[in-house]
This record gives structure tokens, C-alpha cells and sequence, in this order.
């Protein structure tokens, strides 16, 4: 067996926590009350160790939001849960060297 998790394999509550905080992020203000009180509830059923995939999970969005030029979802994640935000910084931190810091460029290929 390989060492990724194929979405089969994933826990029914880490499932709904993380389509619970992909529509809380994907909402703007107007819907985001709303939906935070539904990512609260659906990470209050998740165990350590499925916390610690949702912040890996959350820390590479953050890496891409970054690489396209738009807004990191750290500080939402922060007003919503810190001791989640806090988890996800320490998967930030343990990503490979330099990937906040180094700006996303399109490398062209010559034919």
C-alpha cells in the first residue's frame, strides 16, 4: 500500500470536516457565519490524528492560494478555530524548504 490515504479509506467525520471548511472557505462574508458554526461542529468530531491531516490539508491550500497571487485562509482559520491555525502553521512549517517563501513562476519550455 502506498503512503497517501485514498479519500475511501478516510473517516466519515474527517470527510464532513473537510467539505464543512472547504464551504466555509469557498462562502464570503455573507454566508460565512453560517457555515462556520457547521465546520465548528464537524471538527469537534475529529481525533488527533485526523486534526493533523486537515492541517496538512489546510496548510497546502495556503500554499496555493500563495502561488496564485490570493489571500492565505490562515487568518480566517485562526478566527475559526486556534488551536487549529496553530496546527496548521506546524505543517507549514514542516513543508520542503522555502515553499511560502519562493514565488510561484511559470517556467517555459523551448521546443
Amino acid at each position: 500500500m502506498s503512503s497517501t490515504i485514498a479519500e475511501l479509506s478516510l473517516s466519515p467525520a474527517y470527510r464532513l470536516a473537510q467539505r464543512a471548511m472547504a464551504c466555509w472557505l469557498e462562502r464570503g462574508q455573507v454566508g460565512a457565519r453560517q457555515a462556520a458554526f457547521a465546520a465548528r461542529s464537524a471538527l469537534a468530531g475529529l481525533d488527533p490524528t485526523e486534526r493533523g491531516r486537515l492541517a496538512r490539508w489546510l496548510a497546502w491550500l495556503a500554499v496555493a492560494a500563495q502561488s496564485h497571487g490570493e489571500a492565505s485562509p490562515l487568518g480566517r482559520v485562526r478566527r475559526l478555530d486556534a488551536t487549529l491555525h496553530q496546527t496548521v502553521e506546524d505543517a507549514l512549517a514542516r513543508l520542503p524548504a522555502d515553499m511560502l517563501g519562493a514565488p510561484f513562476q511559470f517556467h517555459r519550455r523551448s521546443a
